[in-house]
């Protein structure tokens, strides 16, 4: 995506949320990748709530600019919940993504969270589209 572009994907996102009954906390990101936090509504599933997400922000997407004619999301995703005694800490690590990733890549930045929750994972297909 276009730098350019992202606070009003972000905010496109943010209005998927609200019409499916989540609430969306903060959403932010760089170019290749999003960050989401958000409660998930009561009656949907995680897998279900990515899915819509992502279909429908791809499909509004692709009407921005033929430069997103092609565009799609990844086929994975990373779901980590969040304490609400680190809430705050997690808005303020989203909102400073731009710079957070001057000093560390995302593949190298999403291994510490796969690490640090205990998750195991095969690079083949934890970043392999």
């Amino acid at each position: 995506m276009r730098k350019e572009d992202l606070p009003r994907i972000f905010a496109y996102i943010g209005g998927i949320i609200n019409k499916i009954h989540g609430l969306p906390i903060e959403i932010g990101g760089v170019p290749n990748h999003v960050h989401i936090l958000t409660s998930l509504p009561k009656t949907m599933s995680l897998s279900d709530f990515v899915r819509t997400i992502k279909a429908e922000s791809s499909k509004w997407i692709k009407t921005i600019d033929g430069h997103y004619r092609n565009f799609s999301w990844q086929e994975g995703y990373g779901a980590f919940s969040v304490s609400p005694s680190v809430l705050e800490k997690t808005i303020q690590y989203i909102r400073g993504q731009e710079n957070h990733h001057k000093e560390r890549l995302f593949q190298e930045e999403y291994k510490m969270f796969l690490d640090a929750y205990g998750i195991q994972y095969d690079e083949q297909y934890a970043f392999g589209d």
